[in-house]
């Protein structure tokens, strides 16, 4: 089955449009629904993962925990439990929205863009990773501020466009303060 993605308007909200994710992923790829999602551990750890080396965009990059689309009629927390499972086979639980409209558009990636309204969640781990090597290469489990320093430092794309975007609104944020502090 072929996985689906949702068209939406600027304030998120769907256009009734749907399209198959790798062939709507283009040069000139249309808004669509995604989420990202900040996975911290029981020591106040962030879960960071390298992308798979045969994805189609932003192969090989590091990049917060984990990202996906939610399909037709699914909610954006039944999606990220899915990819977690899926991406990283693991549970996540105290799933909380830190960043409910965020929106970006990338440069070009070899030759796509990504174009996603991606409300931004944080969750925490309820067991350790166990990659799907389709989806992820690696992982590290970083303190928050090791990972907002070298993060910030980037300039040659070894993390991914959206992670460093994103981290411009989330590295004050206090439930990001909230939930890298130890449990």
């Amino acid at each position: 089955m072929i996985e689906q993605i949702v068209f939406v308007n600027p304030d998120g909200t769907p256009t009734g449009e749907v399209g198959p994710k790798l062939a709507s992923h283009t040069a000139d790829t249309k808004l669509h629904l995604a989420f990202s999602c900040y996975v911290f551990n029981d020591k106040g750890e962030f879960l960071v993962t390298q992308r798979a080396h045969v994805k189609k965009v932003w192969p090989n990059v590091w990049t917060n925990s984990v990202c996906g689309h939610p399909g037709p009629g699914e909610s954006t927390e039944s999606a990220i439990t899915r990819r977690i499972d899926y991406e990283l086979g693991m549970i996540a639980t105290d799933l909380q929205v830190v960043l409910p409209s965020y929106t970006y558009k990338t440069p070009p990636y070899n030759a796509i863009i990504e174009h996603e309204f991606c409300p931004v969640y944080v969750a925490r781990a309820s067991s350790e990773p166990v990659p799907n090597p389709a989806e992820v290469d690696d992982y590290k489990w970083l303190p928050w501020e090791e990972f907002v320093a070298i993060t910030q430092a980037d300039t040659s794309d070894v993390w991914s466009w959206w992670c460093k975007d994103q981290l411009k609104q989330l590295a004050d944020q206090s439930l990001i303060q909230q939930y890298s502090r130890r449990v």
